[in-house]
């Protein structure tokens, strides 16, 4: 990781140190900071050859080399400073609300506009829409295009930024080109190291924000930021981590709860954590105390289901999507958990 004695390096000095590591087998990757330009070096920059030639360039603070399989997200990280905002919140400094349905129902657009502006006047930020949704059984319905029309239309009504799952490369432009301000992988994909790539890539130079769900079958947490880092390596840190439940399922529940990870999570990686309590217990009945009991561990945020009739939803919103009320409720709640994790002053 080397660290520019500037804010950022002009083009010929960058290519000074690109012509460098790539004599070892490496290369330079900017990551577009808050405050200054770091330059990752890709690759094994173990080399004492090629950090001598790097310290001894006249423009180079330092180097720092972290021994870890995720570099960039690692919390010795100099991203460690990275701050994400969206929808008027910075992660870390105020709790995130994503909410919204489970899947749009492209035959009832109203059902989501109404949802839209009833979750925030509930207090969410961002407004969460599956436009594709994938499906075990191949005769469900898997999401409708014309969805995403619905999706940005609820976006401009509302004025919340917006938050879908992309599956693959062709949702993946549709949804960047609409405008979608945050990028869902869910948990089938979040092992899916060649969408992870894809991500990376077209998000590079964005603004745009990435929501990793955590895997079913992420045997340890390393493996969860690890498939960040795949994002963030091509030079877009906007990246948080979203617990949501493992397999095997706890008997009574979706998935077996891994809200507790988040204190773990936060020793490693400086990412922020929003926890996906809906999915985690799969009944609408216990999404509250589960919220409640991430932003007790330390999440930054929560990502919830909601719909305005919950039993009209197509999806999963029967069984697990909130009330506006019992939503608003929650994130009462839980901005008191918050407050109370983060006295301000004496």
């Amino acid at each position: 990781m080397i660290l520019p004695k500037v804010n950022r390096l002009p083009p010929e000095q960058v290519q000074e140190i690109t012509e460098i590591v790539e004599l070892f087998g490496c290369r330079i990757q900017p990551i577009v900071g808050a405050v200054r330009t770091i330059y990752a070096i890709v690759g094994d920059e173990r080399d004492e050859l090629m950090i001598n030639r790097l310290e001894g360039l006249s423009y180079i603070e330092r180097i720092d080399r972290i021994q870890s399989p995720f570099k960039l997200m690692d919390i010795r990280s100099d991203l460690s400073t990275h701050q994400i905002t969206i929808g008027g919140v910075t992660l870390g400094k105020s709790p995130l609300f994503i909410a919204g349905q489970c899947t749009i129902d492209p035959k009832n657009p109203d059902f989501f506009y109404e949802t839209a502006q009833a979750v925030k006047e509930a207090g969410a930020h961002v407004l969460r829409g599956g436009v594709w949704k994938p499906r075990t059984n191949p005769y469900a319905f898997q999401g409708d295009d014309k969805s995403l029309e619905i999706l940005m239309e609820a976006s401009r009504r509302s004025g919340l930024p917006v938050d879908t799952e992309v599956m693959d490369e062709n949702q993946l432009k549709l949804a960047l080109d609409a405008g979608v301000a945050m990028l869902q992988v869910g948990a089938r994909n979040a092992l899916n190291y060649s969408l992870l790539r894809q991500i990376g890539a077209a998000v590079a130079g964005r603004k745009t924000i990435v929501l990793l769900k955590r895997s079913l079958h992420m045997g340890t947490l390393n493996e969860f930021i690890s498939a960040a880092e795949y994002i963030a390596n091509f030079g877009n840190p906007n990246v948080i981590l979203c617990p949501r439940g493992t397999a095997p399922a706890l008997d009574g529940y979706r998935n077996f709860p891994d809200e507790s990870i988040v204190p773990l999570l936060k020793e490693r990686s400086w990412a922020p954590v929003v926890v996906d309590p809906s999915h985690s217990v799969g009944r609408a009945a216990y999404v509250p105390a589960c919220a409640l009991a991430a932003l007790a561990y330390g999440a930054d945020g929560l990502c919830v289901e909601a719909h305005v009739q919950p039993s009209k939803g197509v999806g999963d919103d029967p069984k697990q999507a909130l009330t506006p009320e019992v939503l608003g409720e929650t994130f009462r709640l839980a901005r008191e958990i918050w407050t109370l994790r983060h006295p301000v002053g004496p």
